[in-house]
This record gives structure tokens, C-alpha cells and sequence, in this order.
């Protein structure tokens, strides 16, 4: 259930880039109607009311500054001008204030150095952009860091790592406060996949995508992405391709990066996480619907990919949505 207090306030600071409070906008701010729900209020604040130059050289505008962030239910720091200063006396306050207020906050890249510098995760686990760990280890060792999640959610404060990783923690806290079939509804609407575990690595060696040039390879995946519950070979691929399976074993190097065999490992682990999210099958049975040959294999390619087993995160997930 949502909280009583549903207004978000994102911090807006100078020289930042809009995507980052275009993130928590598209989420939080747009009006759903459609869906039913008593919906966000989103504020935009400043350490100072009036115009932020952002990146570019043009100025977002607001006449919200840090009394309203204190006074939020959620608060978002989606960056800090500068990682290895210390945020403002002036911002600390804000911050402290509206944790002991019990409201929710959450970080979107560098911004967890202005929650660390608040004192706010000292003895907690938090993760930021792969790029500033081990700044942020250096300059707050209190803080557990941990550099391979897309976030962490550890209740009343919430951290993520670079801008896309933002928009999984976002519509993570939409699924934590509505549940699954309204973020579900947010992320087509947004044309992303409906849910990433935050335990999810920072670095993905499976893309989804293809070379929208190569339409043989693309062809063959999206056949593929249809039959992933039968035996699938590369043989089988190349005919479905048009090609010897030399060739097509090239090709699709060339288009995805990667071996048709771990593409399609990464495909079965992502098609088994509506499974564990909607249903109670046994582990057993997701395993064999998605096209692996035995539980063992689906637990450790799962584990692989996920940083965590199948029913632990089948209970993470319950555990959010409820």
C-alpha cells in the first residue's frame, strides 16, 4: 500500500542533467489516471528557490526549496554537483529532518554521497554507480558498499547505481507501494522490462537487443523469444536464420555480443521472472516452463545472473509487493 503521504520531492541541483529529474518525473509525476489510484504528487526542489542552470545552459525553475524536501513523504537525490565535496550544512539538515519525520528517501547515482554525508547509511548497505564505489567506501566507511547492485531497498532509505539503474528503483518503490499490475502498467507505459531485481549485476554480459540491421538474426530471436520452453539449438536458430550454423554462430556474435547459447540463458532466466512473481509453481516447474533441462541448471544459471536464488527471490518480491 502506498504511503499516507504521497507527495515526492526530487532535489534539483546546478549543473545537473535533466534526465536525472526527468527519471523521477516520468514516474512519480505524470498523472495516471488510468490506473485508478490515488497517484504521487511530485514537487521539485532547490537549496535555493528560483532558477538551477542545468546541463546545456538552460535553467529548470522552482519555488520549492528545502523546507518543502524536509517536509515530504518520499525524498530523491538524484546527484551531487560534486562527489568529492561535502553536501551543505543547510542540505544535512533537510535530510535529517525528514528522516526523523519517517519519511522515504532514495538516492539515483552520486546521490547517495549526499545521504552518506547526512550520516544517513552509516551501518547500512548501499550501492551507488559502479564508477564512485569506491570513493564512496573511501570517504564514508561506515557505509557498506556494495558495487555489483542496481539498488538496494533497506526500507525507509533506498539507494541505486547509474541513471537507468534510477528508473529500475522507481518503478521498484511503485511495485512496493501499489503493487505489481500498476508498475507493471508504469513500466509499458515507460517501454521498459516491468521489473529488474535490484541484486541484479551493474554489468549485464547478456544484451536483450539485437542489430536491428541483421533482420535474419533478428527473425531467428524473435522465434526464439516464442519457443524458449523447447529444446532450442544453435542448429535449430541458423535454420529458423536461413544460414549454416557457422555463419550464423558469426552473425550473431556480430549483432548481440554474446554466443546464441548465453543468449538464450539469459532469456530463460528473464522469462522466468513473471513466474516467480505472479504465481506459486514450484521452482521445478518454472524450470522446465522456461527451457531449462533440470532445476540445478535453472538455479544456477538464475544465480548467476540474478546475484540471488530463484526463492529468495520469489520472497524479496512478495515481500516488496505486500
Amino acid at each position: 500500500m502506498a504511503p499516507v503521504d504521497r507527495t515526492v520531492a526530487v532535489l534539483a541541483y546546478p549543473g545537473m542533467s535533466v534526465f536525472e529529474t526527468g527519471i523521477v518525473t516520468e514516474v512519480f509525476g505524470l498523472p495516471r489516471p488510468e490506473l485508478e489510484v490515488d497517484w504521487y504528487q511530485l514537487i521539485v526542489c532547490a537549496e535555493r528557490p528560483g532558477p538551477v542552470p542545468v546541463v546545456g545552459g538552460a535553467a529548470l525553475h522552482t519555488p520549492y526549496g528545502l523546507a518543502a524536501l524536509a517536509e515530504a513523504g518520499t525524498v530523491i537525490v538524484p546527484g551531487v554537483p560534486d562527489v568529492t565535496a561535502d553536501p551543505s550544512p543547510e542540505l544535512v539538515a533537510a535530510l535529517r529532518r525528514a528522516h526523523r519525520r519517517g519519511a522515504r528517501l532514495m538516492s539515483i547515482c552520486s546521490g547517495a554521497f549526499a545521504l552518506a554525508g547526512a550520516g544517513l547509511l552509516d551501518g547500512r548497505r548501499a550501492t551507488t554507480h559502479w564508477r564512485y564505489a569506491d570513493l564512496l567506501a573511501r570517504r564514508h566507511p561506515a557505509v557498506t558498499v556494495d558495487p555489483d547492485m542496481l539498488y538496494l531497498d533497506d526500507g525507509d532509505i533506498l539507494t541505486s547505481a547509474g541513471s537507468a539503474a534510477g528508473l529500475d528503483l522507481c518503478v521498484h518503490v511503485v511495485r512496493r507501494d501499489f503493487g505489481a499490475a500498476v508498475a507493471n502498467a508504469v513500466a509499458r507505459r515507460l517501454v521498459i522490462p516491468p521489473h529488474r531485481d535490484g541484486g541484479q549485476a551493474q554489468f549485464i554480459e547478456a544484451p536483450v537487443s539485437v542489430d536491428p540491421d541483421d533482420d535474419r538474426i533478428a527473425a531467428s530471436v524473435a522465434w526464439a523469444v516464442h519457443h524458449l520452453a523447447e529444446p532450442l539449438t544453435v542448429a535449430a536458430l541458423a535454420r529458423q536464420a536461413h544460414m549454416s550454423t557457422r555463419s550464423y554462430l558469426r552473425h550473431f556474435a556480430r549483432a548481440t555480443g554474446v554466443s546464441p547459447i548465453r543468449w538464450l540463458i539469459d532469456q530463460r532466466v528473464r522469462a522466468s521472472l513473471p513466474l516467480l512473481e505472479t504465481t506459486d509453481a514450484p521452482v521445478a516447474e518454472i524450470a522446465t516452463a522456461v527451457g531449462f533441462d533440470s532445476p540445478v541448471t535453472y538455479r544456477h544459471h538464475f544465480g548467476r545472473a540474478m546475484h540471488t536464488s530463484p526463492s529468495a527471490y520469489r520472497r524479496a518480491f512478495r515481500a516488496g509487493a505486500a
